[in-house]
């Protein structure tokens, strides 16, 4: 019975160890990152917001002139035509074990300006912390198993004004980051973000300049001495308080309306993301800058409903006899505006090409006018 009870703790402390080491190697950044910057940091601010933007394959920084704007490209705020309105979102990813939930306000302040209050969370809640499951004398003891969240939050004041030059948009983001992994890690980050929209002759084009200022995330590490023996036995690196960067993300756009027939119009609009973090499986790449292009449309009845479509993740991958081939991501959303609410649904895979990781999308928008007295 003690061979067998001793077999049983030493398969627990296993398991205990392999999901310390499972979120730490997800959630943590490594003691190096000091000295690089890690490609794909803070990625959660890189998931997107809105079905509209999801359905359009994130191909709307020209034409975004809603809340989500504030994400997407805050000169487009000044696109919001009511005193003030609300955007939310939720979100449940690999089987709903993650979940991503989005809310948002914007305001009116003037006929030339509009401010905005932006909030997202991406998190996995409950995971069971096991490292304390057997106690000193070797006995396992249920009771001591205690639950962790690791989750990363965005805080986002958006700020839209439109100079005296005529067509021109301009927008400025200011964001704070807040990571947690438990009582293990936390870190606390800022960056800002600057966006511009031009409308001439039919043709509305946008920039996004995202992390213009690097954005710095500053971590620091409370692990108990268990927990340090649990990283040293397994051959892992001890995390030490450490600086981790975000490198600047240029997104260029340009989009156009045309009316097909009476009520029935179509807006395509045109993306190229550019990454300067090193080379990634993109159209486009090298050591030094990378272009991901990616092209969204929207078919609209009366600026009531509307159905969209998009393609982005252009890659090149290999098939199973390792011959190259390129590969595409395909979205699909539809819209629908009741007088003040507008209701917007897509179809849309978080990466990948298998249509497992496929997800619904749901997002609300509200318009609210002030009271007249």
């Amino acid at each position: 019975m003690k061979k067998t009870n001793s077999k049983f703790a030493i398969c627990s402390l296993q398991f205990a160890v392999s999901i310390v080491i499972f979120f730490a190697n997800c959630f943590l950044p490594t003691a190096n990152s000091f000295a690089q910057a890690p490609i794909y940091s803070n990625a959660f601010l890189s998931i997107g917001v809105g079905g509209r933007a999801f359905g359009m394959s994130n191909a709307c920084v020209a034409s975004v002139d809603d809340v989500t704007a504030a994400y997407w490209n805050p000169a487009g705020l000044l696109g919001i035509k009511n005193d003030m309105q609300v955007g939310l979102m939720h979100a449940e990813y690999f089987a709903g074990i993650a979940k991503y939930d989005y809310g948002a306000i914007a305001r009116r302040l003037d006929s030339s300006s509009v401010i905005a209050l932006s909030v997202i969370r991406f998190g996995v809640d409950n995971i069971p912390n096991t490292t304390q499951l057997i106690d000193a004398s070797g006995n396992v003891n249920y009771d001591n198993i205690t639950q962790f969240s690791a989750a990363d939050y965005g805080f986002i004041i958006s700020y839209a004004r439109a100079p005296k030059i005529k067509g021109l948009k301009l927008g400025a983001n200011a964001k704070v980051i807040h990571r947690v992994v438990g009582d293990f890690a936390s870190a606390w980050g800022f960056g800002l973000d600057a966006g511009a929209q031009y409308d001439y002759k039919g043709w509305r084009f946008g920039a996004m300049a995202r992390d213009v200022s690097t954005t710095f995330n500053a971590w620091s590490y409370s692990l108990s001495q268990d927990m340090k023996d649990v990283f040293a036995a397994t051959g892992n690196a001890i995390p030490t308080n450490s600086l981790e960067i975000t490198m600047p993300t240029l997104i260029l756009g340009a989009a156009r309306k045309i009316n097909l027939m009476k009520d029935l119009t179509m807006l395509t609009e045109a993306n190229v993301d550019f990454t300067f973090d090193g080379m990634r499986n993109v159209v486009f790449k090298s050591s030094v800058v990378s272009a991901d292009p990616h092209v969204g449309f929207e078919f609209g009845y009366k600026g009531l409903a509307f159905i969209r479509m998009g393609v982005m993740n252009i890659q090149q991958e290999s098939d199973v006899t390792g011959k190259p081939i390129w590969t595409m991501e395909p979205n699909f959303g539809i819209g629908l505006k009741i007088k003040r609410i507008s209701i917007d649904y897509s179809r849309t895979n978080i990466g990948g090409a298998s249509i497992a990781l496929y997800s619904n999308i749901f997002s609300l928008r509200l318009d609210i006018n002030k009271q007249t007295k």
